[in-house]
């Protein structure tokens, strides 16, 4: 259903840096770029995260209650992604863990503010 999800960004280098660190974890690498622009894809028919730079001049913000959840596929890739992000300077919004059922996630911010997760399913 999702094509991509892009984030703002102020700096665009360190989110570039960030991004390639963070999403190497899950095997994700650059699909699309330009000097305003990068997307990171695991193939070109997956769903794709994306950095800009916004397109009116003005500062990115964070949209409150705005969350990208990304499929890890494991609570061990989760786990690792969630330590990534925060070895990269992200910030923590709840330690990996079950979030009941078989909901497996961990909660980060990047260095713009932006949330994510990292997330899998899990038998019971």
């Amino acid at each position: 259903m999702i094509g991509y999800v892009t984030l703002g960004t102020n700096s665009f280098e360190k989110a570039a840096k960030f991004y390639d660190e963070l999403l190497a974890v899950i095997g994700a690498d650059r699909l699309m770029q330009s000097d305003t622009f990068i997307a990171w894809s695991t193939g070109p028919k997956s769903p794709a995260i994306s950095i800009l730079r916004p397109y009116d001049g003005k500062d990115a913000t964070v949209g409150n209650g705005v969350m990208v959840a990304i499929a890890a596929g494991s609570p061990e890739t989760v786990d690792a992604m969630h330590a990534k992000a925060i070895e990269l300077g992200g910030a923590d919004e709840g330690a990996p863990g079950p979030r009941g059922g078989n909901f497996y996630a961990g909660y980060f911010r990047d260095l713009d503010g932006n949330k994510l997760n990292a997330f899998c399913m899990v038998e019971e």
